[in-house]
């Protein structure tokens, strides 16, 4: 959505990386319907990929879900599908891991995959198991679903980890 920034991307991503650094990507969704312009090139940089299903699918260029994880997940090394109401998947060196959408009373979606990427973030960065980086990302989403608003539902980490 930050056109003006694109060009620079490439080469941000080259230097975090020469730095130790690692790339993970939540790519938003693109109104203007320009998913292929340049992505695939940074897809190559990424080191997690974290769309949900409907951006994943437009990423990929397809219709169908599984067709498009299965192209996506030769792209980046870890690959995190928010699935709302079907939980999320994490595909991993060709393993694909599931696990189901916490059972909260939804009252605002709104923030809850930038919740769900700071939660695999945080096991990602802190060495998890994959199953467990997952499911906390879960339970960061959901968790984050029960307020109105992007943040008043944040959770807290103690308060996520009581549900593992």
């Amino acid at each position: 959505m930050q056109t003006a920034l694109q060009p620079g991307l490439p080469w941000l991503f080259d230097q975090a990386h020469e730095w130790g650094l690692t790339i993970s990507l939540d790519t938003n969704f693109d109104p203007a319907g320009k998913w292929k312009s340049g992505l695939d090139l940074l897809l190559e940089k990424v080191d997690v990929l974290l769309p949900n299903a409907t951006e994943c699918k437009e990423i990929a260029g397809t219709t169908d879900l599984e067709t498009a994880i299965e192209n996506l997940q030769t792209k980046v090394r870890h690959l995190a599908v928010k699935l709302g109401e079907n939980g999320a998947l994490l595909c991993l060196d060709s393993k694909i891991f599931r696990t189901p959408a916490l059972k909260v009373e939804v009252c605002d979606s709104v923030g809850a995959g930038d919740s769900f990427d700071a939660g695999f973030i945080f096991g990602y960065l802190a060495g998890w198991e994959p199953e467990r980086t997952l499911k906390f990302a879960n339970i960061c989403g959901g968790l984050s679903t029960r307020r109105v608003g992007g943040t008043a539902g944040q959770t807290t980490v103690e308060e996520a980890s009581s549900y593992l």
